[in-house]
């Protein structure tokens, strides 16, 4: 499920057939019945963007969240170990294993602050949204915004 948010959240996916393309091309072959499942343990709604096209989205749910990633965002925010800048990007250093799930969480709460983010098993780059100081990033990060 966790491949299925990721997509949704980076593509505008507005079928089942195309997410089904889109998690092919990753390298998931899922049957339809499996999909519509997870999209609908997902809460996963058609919404219609501001230019007419339709496309999945998961709203925000901390129940889901914590069924997906296995954490919420104060246990993600506890997670980081330290957050480092070199020019406008920051690189967070998380507990081994918990950097995709602290990612999933920046990307989720920061949408106004973070263009987006890399992540491996304990080492995330983020890339912040243009304006966005150091302050403002370090304060978002560590919820004292």
């Amino acid at each position: 499920m966790r491949v299925i948010m990721q997509v949704l959240n980076a593509q505008v996916i507005s079928s089942q057939e195309q997410l089904t393309r889109a998690l092919s091309l990753q390298g998931f072959e899922v049957t339809q019945a499996t999909l519509s499942r997870d999209l609908r343990d997902l809460r996963a709604e058609k919404k219609v963007m501001a230019n007419g096209v339709t496309k999945y989205v998961i709203p925000s749910n901390p129940t889901v969240e914590r069924k997906v990633l296995g954490m919420d965002s104060e246990i993600a925010r506890l997670s980081i170990r330290s957050i480092d800048f070199c020019g406008p990007f920051a690189v967070v250093k998380t507990k081994p294993g918990f950097a995709n799930a602290v990612a999933f969480d920046i990307d989720d709460r920061g949408t106004a602050y973070i263009l987006g983010t890399i992540a491996d098993d304990d080492t995330i780059l983020i890339i912040p949204r243009e304006g966005i100081t150091r302050e403002m990033l370090y304060d978002f990060l560590y919820g004292v915004e």
